[in-house]
């Protein structure tokens, strides 16, 4: 790859699909004990591949059409054991843990960082499900947990974790009785699952906020969902505008979540103007200093 700099980014792209929202519904989708999911705005990439393949391997059905629409029907699921050297490949793959406890009552899934104790970019997903009442054990890269019916409990979520809350989420939406993640992470993403689980039948309630309350449900059925667009693409255009002196047009935004990147803009001098669904990034002259601290989402 080679890159010629010194010029001013001029034009419009529309954003596509969130990919981490979208690795983990499509892995939710297959919850659905009945009918099939639907899914819109799904991006491009190896990951989102990957995903689908552990889904097909576990029985589900996963294909895009003509239009890039992902159908996802999880009605044949029954393989317990996913592959290793699909989940290897990222992380998101763990996901299938949580659909595997809820769906079949067990889970043999490969640990994305080995079995080296104390240093499993996993451990709290796992924390999680043993206290749902799933009995864990880890045995040669494998994660293999085993519970008739997971019970809902309350469980703090350490570091605000992404995947951890997306992972329980998952796994408490069909438990018995009611799940309470407190410390739970408020991205966008974890939101944008809660609103397609709810879709589907679950009962989540304080998706956004550090509280989330999941009251388990008997089953789930598939929907038609369209993924947000994905605010980390976005950001990295608007920056991209602003640093080289440039004026782009970004289509299919969620200027909400942006709100702190806005700002920040705004105040080196950049003149950022918001539509419906888009935002208009024009840079200034010379751009003005800004300190800059980053922090857990929002």
């Amino acid at each position: 790859m080679v890159i010629e700099g010194g010029k001013p980014l001029q034009g419009s792209l529309e954003i596509s699909g969130a990919k981490n929202s979208a690795l983990a519904i499509i892995v939710a989708a297959a919850l659905a004990a009945e009918g099939e999911s639907i899914l819109e705005n799904i991006p491009r990439g190896s990951d989102i591949t990957t995903v689908c393949e552990i889904l097909q391997e576990l029985g589900a059905e996963a294909s895009f059409d003509q239009s890039h629409r992902l159908h996802i029907n999880g009605q044949g699921l029954h393989k317990s054991r996913a592959s290793y050297d699909l989940v290897r490949k990222m992380r998101a793959s763990f996901y299938s843990a949580g659909l595997l406890l809820a769906r079949l009552g067990r889970a043999e899934v490969p640990l994305p960082g080995g079995c080296a104790i104390g240093s499993r970019p996993v451990d709290f997903h796992i924390k999680g499900f043993s206290q749902m009442g799933a009995e864990v054990v880890i045995e040669h890269g494998y994660m293999k947990a085993r519970a008739e019916r997971l019970r809902g409990t309350q469980i703090y979520v350490n570091r605000a974790s992404v995947g951890t809350t997306i992972n329980l989420m998952i796994a408490a939406s069909l438990a018995e009785g009611t799940t309470v993640l407190e410390n739970a992470a408020k991205e966008p993403e974890v939101v944008d699952l809660a609103i397609f689980l709810n879709g589907m039948g679950a009962r989540i309630r304080g998706a956004g906020t550090e509280v989330i309350r999941i009251e388990g449900v008997q089953s789930l059925r598939g929907i038609e969902y369209s993924i947000i667009p994905d605010r980390i693409e976005a950001g990295t255009f608007m920056f991209a505008a602003a640093i080289t002196g440039g004026e782009v047009l970004l289509r299919s935004v969620v200027a909400e979540h942006l709100r702190v990147p806005i700002v920040k803009l705004e105040e080196a001098g950049v003149i950022v103007s918001r539509g419906s669904n888009d935002l208009l990034i024009k840079a200034p002259a010379r751009l003005q200093p800004v300190d800059v601290e980053t922090m857990p989402y929002p």
